[in-house]
């Protein structure tokens, strides 16, 4: 799957102008990632078209994330956001299980690990799950799009 809808107003702004996003969204994505090689971004009218080659799947999926999660951004093109092949398929209890969430207003992590985990507290591992993307637990936005470890 290569295209992914966000919230186009929601996000930490990271341009003002179509003519600046990309640069500003690769150098976002330089910033915060060490696992992807030859990035390259190209923005027109809301939608980020990132490429480039990946370390992993998480790594993958976090860069959609990160992009989709920036103001102005509606959707994310990754069809050409590449992750190796693997050696063998990883035994199905090995595999990471993870839903993903969008922020409501009045949402909270607290709130959302309630619902998912039946215990607040556990807003921590939805958090580390999340670093990349929240800086702080206490800051998160209504439409933003989180992982949410199930295993």
């Amino acid at each position: 799957m290569g295209l992914f809808d966000f919230v186009k107003d929601a996000g930490a702004q990271l341009f003002n102008t179509d003519a600046e996003a990309a640069r500003n969204i690769k150098q976002h994505l330089e910033v915060k990632t060490s696992g992807i090689k030859n990035i390259d971004v190209k923005f027109d009218d809301g939608v980020a078209t990132i490429s480039g080659d990946c370390i992993n799947q998480a790594t993958r999926d976090s860069a959609v994330l990160m992009v989709g999660n920036i103001k102005g951004v509606k959707k994310v093109v990754a069809d050409k956001l590449t992750v190796p092949a693997p050696a063998a398929k990883a035994p199905p209890e090995l595999e990471e299980k993870i839903e993903y969430y969008t922020i409501a207003k009045g949402d909270t992590l607290s709130a959302v690990a309630k619902r998912y985990y039946g215990n607040a507290s556990q807003y921590v591992r939805i958090f580390e799950a999340n670093k990349d993307i929240i800086e702080n637990p206490d800051k998160i936005f209504p439409g933003q799009k989180i992982r949410i470890p199930l295993d």
